[in-house]
């Protein structure tokens, strides 16, 4: 199986260019467009100079009549075309956005899993948002105006080279203006941004933790930390609107004291004899014209700033993820083996490995128990046995049957994978499109199945509208050993090939381990391989093997008794006796057994059968 292809990439990186590439022929459109607009622009100018020149001379009805008609109909078909114009850049917008609004929420998916990301999540989808604003609104108008100011200043100079200088001058003095809102408002600008993005996390992060907020009292301290972030997003907005605003305020001086200026100046020509009182009005109207793009460009110059702020984060974002999002040739589903192969994972965003060197090879059937300490990266291995988190290390990988999980399309992987992660997230919806992972093909029969193969059936069929139930955000509707059921039958929906579960018993109570060793055992009774992630010794009931790990190494690896017979054994005691098993009672009901290992230390409840 090759690689995606470093073009495959490159066009994949450069998702957000070639949205706007497809739309290059609409935007030579808007340009011809534009330059109709432009040219009958005009017309105010014409019918002035025409009016003082020739109707008053002539004190001609009908000259002005038809002047007017002319006039007029230019004027509707000048309102039809900007009208047109604005609903096509609109258009444009919307395409722009529907072409790349699902790579975007790819990249919101993918962005935890491949970089440490400390500011709002849904950054991304905001920046699309701002694209299709911009593109909707009235800024991309001006650009298309601008390259018609020489025409419009040449035909100030026709009417007298004086004229077309002071105006000339004027607009230089625009453009100037405009590199200096460029210069004053891209730093406040992309500091709103980022100060906008991080008060948004903290927003959501306190909306995920409302409970323990309440319970805990952290309200006012939490409070506290949202107003410092919003004091500094505030600040920084004001800071932005008033580089935009000042230099706007500015403009809008500037172009008022030029439209004043020349007719000032070309009344001072009609009094030389050098032109007719016409030439003053048109000349106003035509300058006017010519430094409207200019003042337009500013007005709207913060929104171009914070489009291309954003144009250029998306451009990084998918250069960063165009290897996630290559196109790859699909592959039959395995059915032999998982085999680990020199395995280095880092979390996220960080160099050092919390996982190294575990080499490792499961047959069809096998059952893998992986134990050990707390952060000795046993839900890192997990993490990287079902493609969540990538190797660190080009020598590394994963395979199922031979073949690299980088070689297989995310969502054809995940249907021969099942994953219980230690942390359990639902989906608001029914009980039923959870247990089918939301698959609009997924049949009643395969969905019972899976709720059958987790021992929640019985569970499922007593809520309130049974597999109907909707259980509400993040399943707040269900108690946490529901929850972790039910994410124990979506992990099994499919009878997927390689099933992972980490810590599936965390919540359970004894008829729930009976159940979860049940699953494990018909994993492997049809071919599957099942690993399971486990601190009570229950959970390993239905496998074969175990793996001990500590400190991101494997420190053993065989058969299940052997294993746990080489690491479960007694802690000595300072001071006392030869090592000997350490029992502990509470009130008489339950006794405890501690037991060592270099880097593990497990204590085994021989009532509970807790570790």
């Amino acid at each position: 199986m090759s690689k995606p292809t470093r073009r495959n990439v490159k066009t994949q990186a450069n998702a957000v260019a070639a949205a706007l590439k497809r739309s290059a022929t609409t935007f030579y459109g808007v340009g011809v467009f534009s330059g109709v607009i432009n040219v009958l622009a005009l017309t105010g100018s014409i019918y002035m100079l025409q009016v003082y020149d020739r109707v008053l001379t002539s004190r001609s009805v009908p000259t002005l009549v038809g002047l007017t008609v002319l006039m007029a109909g230019l004027y509707i078909a000048y309102g039809l075309l900007d009208f047109f114009r604005v609903r096509i850049m609109g258009r444009v917008g919307l395409r722009i956005d529907q072409e790349l609004s699902g790579k975007v929420f790819d990249i919101v998916r993918l962005l935890p899993l491949r970089a440490r990301y400390g500011g709002d999540g849904m950054q991304p989808v905001r920046d699309l948002d701002q694209i299709r604003s911009y593109m909707s609104g009235l800024g991309p108008t001006a650009l298309f105006d601008l390259p018609w100011i020489p025409v419009y200043l040449a035909v100030v100079f026709l009417l007298h080279p004086i004229l077309g200088l002071f105006a000339t001058a004027g607009a230089l003095v625009l453009v100037g203006l405009t590199f200096w809102t460029e210069v004053a408002s891209s730093g406040p600008l992309k500091s709103a941004a980022q100060s906008g993005s991080q008060r948004l996390a903290l927003g959501e992060a306190a909306r995920r933790n409302a409970e323990v907020i309440r319970a805990m009292g952290l309200g006012e301290r939490i409070g506290k930390r949202w107003h410092e972030a919003s004091a500094r997003h505030l600040v920084d907005q004001v800071r932005a609107a008033d580089a935009a605003s000042g230099v706007g305020t500015l403009t809008k001086i500037l172009r008022l004291l030029l439209q004043s200026g020349i007719l000032g100046l070309g009344a001072y020509l009609v009094l030389e004899g050098q032109v007719t009182p016409g030439t003053i009005i048109a000349g106003s109207i035509t300058m006017s014209r010519a430094l409207a793009p200019i003042e337009s460009a500013i007005t709207h110059w913060r929104s171009f700033v914070s489009a291309r702020h954003s144009y250029r984060r998306l451009v990084e974002l998918f250069t960063a993820f165009a290897q996630e999002s290559a196109e790859v040739m699909s592959l039959p589903k395995p059915t032999q083996t998982l085999t680990v192969q020199n395995l280095v994972v880092a979390p996220p965003g960080q160099s050092k490995p919390t996982v190294v060197n575990v080499n490792l090879q499961l047959n069809a059937g096998d059952g893998l128990g992986i134990i050990g300490p707390s952060a000795s990266g046993k839900s890192t291995l997990a993490r990287a046995l079902v493609g969540v988190w990538a190797p660190s290390h080009e020598a590394s990988a994963v395979r199922l049957d031979g073949a690299a999980l980088d070689q297989w399309a995310p969502d054809t992987l995940g249907r021969y994978i099942g994953y219980l992660p230690q942390d359990i997230e639902l989906f608001d919806g029914t009980v039923a499109e959870n247990i089918a992972r939301f698959d609009e093909n997924a049949t009643a029969e395969a969905i019972v199945a899976a709720a059958r193969d987790a021992g929640c059936h019985e569970m499922i069929v007593h809520l309130p509208e049974g597999y109907q139930t909707r259980i509400g955000e993040a399943g707040q509707s269900l108690s946490a050993g529901q929850r972790q059921r039910l994410a124990l039958a979506r992990a099994l929906y499919g009878e997927p090939f390689l099933v992972v579960l980490d810590e599936p018993n965390s919540n359970l109570d004894a008829v729930g381990d009976s159940a979860v060793t049940d699953a494990i055992r018909s994993v492997r009774r049809r071919g599957g391989i099942a690993i399971v992630i486990a601190h009570r010794p229950s959970a390993l009931a239905g496998v074969d093997a175990v793996l001990a790990m500590a400190n991101g190494q494997m420190q053993a690896l065989g058969p299940r008794d052997e294993v746990l017979r080489k690491i479960v054994k007694p802690a000595p005691v300072r001071g006392g006796p030869p090592p000997m098993p350490q029992r502990a009672s509470a009130g008489g009901a339950a006794t405890a057994t501690v037991v060592d290992h270099p880097g593990l230390k497990v204590v085994v409840d021989s009532d509970r059968g807790d570790t």
